[in-house]
């Protein structure tokens, strides 16, 4: 059995440390795939190719509103116009909620679909991130079921290292995520799937952060019979809030010790004799790498310093856990990392977030229409003036859309609907400027150029200088597309 040494650290599917060695490696860990090289290369003859050196996803989970965001319909009945009106944009012709005053001076800069459309009106997170044909309910709520594919940053990471030149040492890791492991910090339903390794292994899960601060705004929060009333990050937090990974602090000091880099060597020794006694195949190795490049990486490090950044840069990303851990996306693509996926998750109890399937309004107005804004416009603004918005894609995205008619509850609420809804992205090889599809009267379904989740996807891919006809092989070794059955939106691209 391996023993740690220091006290527990959680892993980003809520496992500590401990828990994870104790098990046993051998079960954990995962192993390497076998199977060739993935193709690399474009195939499609689409413009675009590779253009992004970056991605930074922002999802919104429990999916935001089309109506009340980004395809607003003035002309329909009030039951599913609801309680905003909408601003013309920077693009003429184009309006977009009322709520969204900064992103309407930005709509010059990104690409909006308005026609992205699929079967599954569940909070379908593996559905929505990876290449995974079909996600059953079960297998959304179970994250470890062998059957998932992998997260498109694990694959983005794997792809890459199968492909580096001199080896697989990226100095930043190139799958990261903010502002903590997903699903982690609410209570009530079960831990949900989406952003893990699959059949890649634990080796690719993305590397989480974990938030250090402190809320400035209290919000109460129900679930059938669960109270919560707390201070809520995503509505504020102090200046002095920060994001780190377990052992790499943002300034130099006590966070890292000789004595404590060597209990770190200590136990990946003591994981090395575990994988030479029980499996000699166990891909270890990787794990061992990344724990030493981050502890000694100055610049990997310092991407965490917010304290670089000016009072104003801060506050135009908004003094929110979303802002600030997307301002950190930011400073970590460039300082090399390749996906940083930042989560606007559920807090303190399941059915939030974006999940609004009561006091819709409310909280639209309070907490989400405002954050969305000033986050996204800032990220925007920022990078154009940085001259990295044309290298660094930016992706909004969500599970689904929320239904047309209004339901008749305390503060108004929007169900789950994944018939029509609406995906911003901008940067990185994405045309200025554009609107993709349509949607009917009422914001239900598409009218004109239905996309699949899947496509945008694919897309992605192509951006980011990954063929998406690129083929991996699961456990059993059968060789797996992709995104199969996924086209490249050719609309959107520069």
């Amino acid at each position: 059995m391996i023993r740690v040494l220091g006290g527990p650290k959680r892993l980003c599917d809520g496992l500590t440390r401990r828990d994870l060695l104790q098990v046993g490696a051998a079960g954990l860990l995962g192993s390497a795939m076998s199977g060739p090289t993935p193709a690399v290369g474009s195939t499609s003859g689409l413009p675009g190719f590779g253009r992004a050196k970056s991605c930074i996803m922002l999802f919104l989970y429990g999916s935001h509103s089309q109506i009340e965001t980004f395809d607003p319909k003035p002309d329909a009945p009030s039951q599913i116009r609801g309680e905003f009106g909408s601003i013309p944009t920077s693009v003429p012709g184009l309006r977009i909620c009322e709520g969204l005053p900064n992103l309407a001076g930005v709509m010059d800069k990104v690409s909006v679909i308005r026609s992205v459309s699929h079967p599954f009106p569940v909070h379908g997170v593996a559905y929505a991130t990876t290449g995974n044909p079909a996600v059953p309910l079960a297998m959304e709520l179970s994250p470890r079921d062998p059957a998932h594919w992998p997260f498109i940053g694990s694959v983005v990471d794997y792809v890459d290292g199968r492909n580096a030149q001199g080896g697989d040492r990226p100095e930043v890791p190139r799958n990261l995520q903010l502002p903590f492991a997903f699903s982690s910090q609410r209570i009530g339903e079960v831990a949900r799937a989406g952003p893990y390794g699959g059949f890649l292994g634990q080796a690719y899960d993305p590397i989480c952060t974990q938030f250090i601060g402190q809320g400035t705004t209290r919000a109460q929060k129900t679930l059938a019979k669960l109270a919560w009333d707390d201070l809520e990050p995503y509505r504020g937090v102090t200046p002095e809030s920060r994001f780190q990974l377990d052992g790499v602090a943002a300034k130099a000091g006590p966070a890292v010790t000789i004595d404590r880099l060597d209990r770190r060597r200590s136990l990946l020794e003591q994981i090395e004799d575990a994988r030479r006694t029980f499996s000699p195949g166990l891909e270890v190795d990787r794990h061992r790498d990344t724990a030493y490049r981050l502890l000694q990486s100055k610049s990997f490090r310092e991407a965490f310093d917010l304290d670089q950044e000016t009072s104003d840069t801060r506050a135009m990303y908004g003094m929110t856990l979303f802002g600030q851990a997307t301002l950190t996306a930011r400073r970590l693509v460039e300082a090399g990392g390749r996906f940083v996926t930042v989560f606007w998750d559920e807090y303190g109890l399941a059915g939030t977030g974006w999940d609004t399937h009561w006091d819709h309004f409310p909280r639209m107005r309070d907490e989400l229409l405002p954050g969305l804004d000033r986050t996204l416009s800032g990220l925007i603004l920022d990078l154009d003036r940085r001259g990295t918005l044309d290298e660094t894609l930016v992706v909004l995205l969500s599970e689904h859309g929320r239904t047309p008619q209004i339901g008749n509850v305390q503060g108004g609420g929007r169900d789950h609907w994944s018939r029509c809804y609406s995906v911003v992205l901008a940067g990185g090889g994405i045309a200025r400027g554009n609107v993709v599809g349509k949607s009917d009267k009422i914001g239900g379904d598409v009218v004109d150029r239905r996309v699949s989740p899947k496509d945008v996807l694919a897309t992605i891919y192509h951006l980011m200088g990954i063929d998406p006809a690129t083929t991996l092989h699961d456990r059993l070794n059968r060789p797996m597309s992709l995104v199969p059955d996924a086209e490249v939106i050719s609309e959107i691209l520069a």
